[in-house]
């Protein structure tokens, strides 16, 4: 059958027997890929797509990663089913480099406990905090994401997420996240002082704000969880001193610190886990996504030794069917192997700042970009309107569709480019290209965001 006809039959099918419940809706006309490597997606008519999100920061070793992939195919024909009631080397040797890189970066030792996606993982981390402090409520911040299911809907800023299930009795309490660009508090960071530390501290102050016994000195929220930059909410940095500030107010009224790294971790900031910039240590911390480069599902949480050993969380605390499965902790292990290369720090900060300046010519060329930033490989343009503050969607999302769209031009041949759109009004593309982009592909993510900003937008007088 023709690849054109093929397609068609292929989405007339998916328009019957597929649940529109996912978000490949998002896109006006969904796209059918076939093929993928290293940056670069293909569709079934060979056409390629520059990928700059490669699945939500999923694949940060590039698509098709020939050692993850060959440790994937060994496992294969080794050992590649097991129920998570037994053992398996890989498990063991995962949950050690990763416990031995927490140290490394922490200083502090804990142990690993490993689930399926991400989601799950926040649940695990839920249920721990809860065995140990035997309270049911949490902060988390505003434009904060860790996932979808019940549990994380309750953690997760987004009513919309919670709305169609219910009430949500032990829904989180949001703190406004420091979103210098856009102040909650309408401050400049120049003369702030950390005001939104301020405010979060005056929850304290009275029992009539309702988190603190103020006779005996407990507070009633168990856990704080954070993403050390968000990721959903647009990839936003806070400025250095605010988790340091933070967690000085959490450690004295015996709050935990969960440190949600989905997206953040595994070297995407520029340094192993995102936390790292900001000079405290969690007391929890959530991975997933990019542990096995995408190549199966495997996440988890490793936590401090006096939460996690076995008298605290005995076992059957909780269980997965597909937890600790051979073919993710295989990949796992790989990738963990491949990230003690001393020169890929080096590498993604590098490609990260030169990112960053491309995208700062494209941001004084053109009036509707309103901010961009990044920490390693993980960047963020925000799209405004001619003012360079108000939110623009419409644009976003023009953008966002033409580069699916493909018929970019570059050296004589035609691409697409895939993005991702974040933000607290979905007015931001959240970049988080391959670890190995090369130079030349930064042109050319340069030169084709160059041609859509130009296509919808008219660039300043100079």
């Amino acid at each position: 059958m023709a690849t054109g006809r093929l397609e068609k039959k292929l989405l007339a099918e998916e328009s019957l027997y597929c649940s529109y419940g996912d978000t490949a809706h998002y896109l006006k006309k969904p796209k059918i890929f076939s093929e993928c490597d290293g940056s670069f997606l293909y569709d079934s008519s060979g056409n390629s797509y520059l990928d700059l999100q490669m699945w939500y920061s999923a694949v940060n070793l590039g698509y098709k990663n020939k050692r993850v992939n060959n440790a994937v195919r060994n496992q294969i024909d080794h050992l590649p089913q097991l129920a998570s009631q037994y053992l398996h080397r890989e498990k063991i040797e995962l949950a050690a480099s990763i416990s031995k890189q927490m140290q490394k970066s922490f200083r502090t030792k804990g142990r690993v406990h490993f689930n399926v996606g991400g989601s799950q993982s926040i649940e695990d981390s839920i249920k721990l905090i809860r065995k140990t402090t035997g309270k049911t409520l949490f902060f988390a911040f505003q434009g904060g994401y860790h996932g979808r299911t019940l549990g994380a809907s309750e953690i997760t800023s987004s009513y919309r997420y919670r709305k169609p299930y219910g009430h949500f009795s032990n829904r989180a309490q949001f703190i406004p996240y420091p979103y210098c660009f856009r102040c909650p508090y309408a401050k400049s960071f120049s003369s702030c002082k950390y005001y939104c530390v301020e405010q979060f501290e005056r929850l304290f102050e009275t029992e009539y704000n309702s988190v603190l016994d103020t006779k005996t000195g407990e507070c009633e929220f168990a856990a704080f969880y954070i993403e050390p930059i968000q990721g959903t909410g647009g990839y936003i940095i806070p400025p250095p001193d605010y988790f340091k500030k933070i967690k000085k107010i959490l450690d004295h009224y015996k709050i935990y610190l969960v440190d949600d790294e989905m997206q953040m971790g595994f070297y995407r900031t520029g340094k192993f886990w995102g936390l790292e910039h900001f000079g405290i240590e969690p007391d929890v911390l959530v991975f997933g996504k990019s542990l096995t480069n995408g190549m199966n599902p495997l996440s988890g949480f490793w936590a401090k030794e006096e939460l996690v050993n076995p008298t605290a969380f005995p076992p059957g605390s909780t269980h997965s069917t597909f937890a600790s499965n051979p073919m993710g902790t295989s990949a796992g292990l790989e990738v963990m192997r491949i990230l003690q290369d001393k020169t890929l720090a080096n590498r993604i900060n590098s490609s990260g700042k030169k990112f960053v300046a491309m995208l700062k010519k494209l941001q004084k060329k053109y009036k509707e970009i309103g901010d961009v930033t990044g920490l390693g490989l993980a960047i963020r343009i925000e799209i405004c309107e001619k003012d360079g503050y108000t939110p623009n969607r419409r644009l976003t999302d023009e953008i966002f569709q033409a580069g699916l769209e493909g018929g970019l031009e570059y050296k004589g041949k035609k691409y697409g480019l895939v993005l991702d759109i974040g933000g607290y009004f979905k007015n931001s593309f959240t970049l988080a290209p391959s670890f190995y982009i090369t130079d030349e592909e930064i042109g050319m993510a340069y030169k084709f965001l160059d041609e859509l900003f130009g296509r919808f937008t008219t660039p300043r007088r100079r």
